[in-house]
């Protein structure tokens, strides 16, 4: 009701896509073939917070560990015994660096959503989470020739015990929703969540805005006079607002640990066959 109330009167209008996803380039920007924005920096800064926080915490780890060290063997023993020990077993233990990874690199970018004077998550752009897939589903082919040899592809579209005939229809099925559907639903997942949330807190932080910042301009006689209408209906949006960021907050951690699991999940499917 107040996000329809400030539109009518012409105090706030929905962003478009253009105004929450397209960033110019600052360097480069004149290059044919390569440029770089904001985007690409805050992937970089993802990257070194990562890094960062990993080497202080593990480069000299003490043996009573202080709260830092603490906190960090937290989020891995998280990865290692929630995500890779009860979906892999002790064989996925050698994946335990490169599941962390990923859970901390999309947990970063996924936080920057909601950071003061960042406020945008670069998972929400569909390029880093289609790369992020590309690369769990290039190890996970590779760790099935491993496992498998080249009768990994024949056991992963092959349903033993199935009539000849009904092969014609099952191993395309098969091939599609196991190397073409899976790393697609898999980036997919992580770019429209976050995407959809962006967009979720910036209409909600944009009416907040229309409602108690420029609250002079919704005048209406049919409702408050003097622009109290602002006054009124403002501390909803704003309300609305701030149980979004903490909505958001779970949706980063959430969706961070979705990626890594189904991660873990189609690794351990190709240390053996799946039939």
């Amino acid at each position: 009701m107040s996000l329809l109330l400030a539109a009518e009167n012409g105090a706030f209008h929905v962003p478009t896509l253009e105004e929450l996803f397209e960033f110019p380039a600052f360097l480069f920007e004149d290059s044919a073939y390569f440029a770089f924005n904001r985007t690409a920096m805050l992937y970089l800064l993802a990257a070194a917070i990562v890094s960062g926080l990993m080497l202080k915490a593990f480069r000299n780890p003490s043996i009573v560990p202080g709260r830092f060290q603490t906190a960090m063997e937290a989020v891995v023993e998280l990865v290692r015994n929630n995500i890779v020990v009860e979906v892999m077993g002790p064989k996925g233990l050698r994946y335990v660096p490169l599941l962390t990874s990923f859970f901390l690199f999309i947990f970063v970018n996924n936080f920057f959503e909601i950071a003061p004077f960042i406020n945008f998550p670069p998972t929400g752009r569909m390029a880093m989470p289609a790369f992020l897939a590309f690369v769990v589903w290039t190890t996970f082919i590779l760790v099935g020739i491993k496992h498998q040899g080249l009768a990994y592809f024949k056991n992963a579209v092959v349903l033993p015990g199935v009539p000849f005939l009904l092969h014609f229809l099952l191993v395309p099925i098969e091939f599609i929703s196991t190397f073409i559907v899976r790393p697609l639903t898999h980036a997919v997942r992580l770019f429209a969540n976050m995407m959809a949330g962006h967009i979720l807190l910036a209409v909600a932080f944009l009416a907040t805005n229309a409602f108690l910042i420029d609250f002079h301009t919704i005048t209406s006689p049919q409702f408050l006079p003097s622009g109290w209408t602002g006054l009124l209906f403002g501390p909803l949006t704003l309300a609305g607002s701030v149980a979004l960021v903490l909505f958001e907050l779970l949706v980063a951690l959430l969706q961070a640990y979705i990626f890594t699991i189904l991660a873990a999940v189609y690794i351990a499917s190709s240390m053996e066959a799946d039939h």
